[in-house]
Formats: structure tokens, C-alpha cells, sequence
């Protein structure tokens, strides 16, 4: 297989904050290709500062290791992702990228959709939310009057928490989810959750600490709203550890390592009778069509990222009042731009 890559620096619509304060303007990524014979196959791993993973040190690692990813004899995917899962052990945002790149080149190779692949059907498939960022109550007002949208999910983990839901409930029926990215503590989470529940919320993503489990416990039992796990599952192991502190997990791509664990996640999950939710780390339409793609296994899913983002890279998705639509093209089904 031939390697390559490029850097991307995309410009968000808004600045983009989440719970302690850290806010963004662009989203840098790393865009891989691989290419064998007539086909090529793409893959993107966004660079999150709070996980210290970086553009740079993707394509450090990358470049060590380039002889070692091109050298491989590709026969599918899951083979390769566990090759990839022991040449950059600690790398798993690189290897994300590199396994989304080897399924897009498989299903191109095989003439068909990912989702085909996977002997699922395109129906019963979930709206995506649209993410509110935390900014003062007149701007996420203002931003969720701008993009009219059936339902949203607000980032919380604030002081003015309740004041801002209770502000943009009045100006919407739609539903309503908070992530708060682990941004309270027990007491203040079984404060606000009963509040948040006589505000027609859906669901509670990370409410505590990604290790504070006996908060977690307490909360399971205690909270009137479902909890889904999101910083406490990452990779396959933590999948069993949410039962009986979560009612459900939200698997990202780039952060359990791509599209193949992603896969046995899910199978875990609906045997543990875990409710299933794929979210967005702000990809472009690249990692985004990866997520779409799932549609068809997911109870919920958060994939706004091309939405929110002021750029894009590459086009094949289409976004229609929170209903995804693919281009029905093999593979992930998209076009660089």
C-alpha cells in the first residue's frame, strides 16, 4: 500500500467551549490516505489537547513507523487494524485513522457501502443532535434560534446551568440533551438532575469525574434521567465496567481506535443491555461519514461536527433537519474536496 497524509486547521462557526473553560476555534486533524492498485481509502483522527494528542505527533509517529504501515498485505480491515493496534500502542487517535482509511479502501474494493458490509439496513436510523456550546444565556440562545433543529445537545458544567436550560427551553420544544462533561460533582449533579427532568431533558452525558464511580453508582440509582458514559468509556474494556453505573455509553470513534472496535463495543454493549450512542469529536465529513455509516446500530448519535465546523473537506453527507443521508457510494462514500 502507498501512505499519505495531510494536516487540516478548520475553522469552527462559533468558538467552541465545553465544561472548565476549554474553548476552540479550529480543529486541527490528521487526513490519511491509503491506496492500493486503483483504490484509495481515506481516514481523519481530530487532535484533542485534553487527551495531549497532536497533529505533530501523529505524523511523528507516522513517519517512523511509514514502511512498517505500507509494507502490510491487505486483505481486510480487521486483520490490519490489529496489526495497527500493536505498532502504535499508545497511539490509538492514529490508528483511528489509519483503520476508518482501511475500511473505506475495503468497502471501495468490495463496490459497497460500509453499512452493506456489515449486513445492516438504511432504516429505523436516529437523528443527530445539534451541539450548543457553553457561552453567555444570550448567545446560546442566539445560536440555537440560528440552526432551527429537532433536537440539541447542550453543553453544560456551569454555575448558571439550570438558567441556561431554562432559557433555551423557552424558546424550543425540541428535545433537549446535556452533556456536562464531567464537569459536576455528586451533590450538584443530584441537584440539578431532578431540575433538569422538570425541563423535559432526554438524557444526562458524563455528569461526574470519568473515575468517580461511587458518585456514579449513587446517581444510578438515584437519577430520574438516563446517564450515558462518554470520558468513563473509551476503550473496549470499559464497556462492562458502565453496567450498573450507566445506563448507556457513547462510543467515539478516535478515541476507542477506530471502526473495528467500535463494532465489537456495540455487540458487548447490546449483550450487557447497554443503550448505544456514537458522538462527534468535531470531525469533518471524513470521520463523520464513519459515524454515519453505524447509523443503523445506534440508539443515539451526535454527528454534527460538519455542522459545526465553518469549513469542510470533503462532501457525501447530507444533513436534512437531523436526518443523515449517504450518497450511497462504496465504501464511506465520500469526495475529497
Amino acid at each position: 500500500m502507498k501512505l499519505s497524509y495531510r494536516r487540516q486547521n478548520l475553522p469552527f462557526v462559533y468558538p467552541f467551549t465545553i465544561s472548565n473553560g476549554r474553548t476552540k476555534t479550529h480543529q486541527p486533524a490528521l487526513v490519511v490516505a491509503l491506496e492500493l492498485g486503483p483504490f484509495m481509502g481515506i481516514g481523519e483522527a481530530p487532535a484533542i489537547v485534553y487527551y495531549h494528542v497532536t497533529v505533530e505527533k501523529m505524523i511523528a509517529d507516522l513517519e517512523n513507523k511509514r514502511t512498517l504501515v505500507e509494507k502490510f498485505a491487505f486483505t481486510d480491515p480487521e486483520r490490519y487494524w490489529h496489526y495497527l493496534h500493536h505498532l502504535f500502542p499508545d497511539n490509538p487517535f492514529l490508528v483511528a485513522a489509519l483503520d476508518m482509511a482501511a475500511w473505506d479502501l475495503f468497502g471501495k474494493m468490495k463496490g459497497r457501502p460500509l453499512y452493506k458490509l456489515w449486513n445492516t439496513q438504511w432504516e429505523h436510523t436516529p437523528e443527530t443532535d445539534y451541539t450548543i456550546g457553553i457561552d453567555t444565556i444570550d448567545k446560546m440562545v442566539a445560536k440555537m434560534k440560528a440552526t432551527p433543529w429537532p433536537l440539541y445537545k447542550i453543553k453544560l458544567g456551569t454555575g448558571e446551568d439550570i438558567a441556561i436550560v431554562e432559557a433555551l427551553r423557552k424558546h424550543t420544544n425540541a428535545l433537549l440533551r446535556i452533556d456536562a462533561n464531567a464537569g459536576w460533582t455528586t451533590a450538584e449533579a443530584l441537584e440539578k438532575i431532578p431540575q433538569l427532568a422538570a425541563l423535559g431533558i432526554e438524557f444526562i452525558e458524563q455528569p461526574l469525574a470519568k473515575d468517580n464511580w461511587d458518585g456514579m453508582k449513587i446517581l444510578y440509582e438515584k437519577s430520574t434521567l438516563p446517564l450515558m458514559a462518554d470520558e468513563s468509556c473509551v476503550f473496549e474494556q470499559d464497556v462492562k465496567k458502565c453496567v450498573g453505573y450507566f445506563h448507556g455509553i457513547n462510543i467515539k470513534l478516535t478515541k476507542c481506535s477506530g471502526i473495528t472496535p467500535a463494532l465489537r463495543m456495540i455487540q458487548e454493549a447490546r449483550d450487557l443491555h447497554l443503550k448505544v450512542m456514537m458522538g462527534s469529536m468535531n470531525e469533518c465529513t471524513i470521520g463523520s461519514a464513519a459515524i454515519a455509516h453505524f447509523l443503523p446500530q445506534l440508539d443515539y448519535v451526535d454527528m454534527d461536527g460538519p455542522l459545526l465546523l465553518a469549513e469542510d473537506a470533503a462532501t457525501g453527507l447530507q444533513f436534512d433537519f437531523g436526518k443523515i443521508s449517504l450518497s450511497g457510494k462504496p465504501g464511506l462514500g465520500i469526495m475529497l474536496i
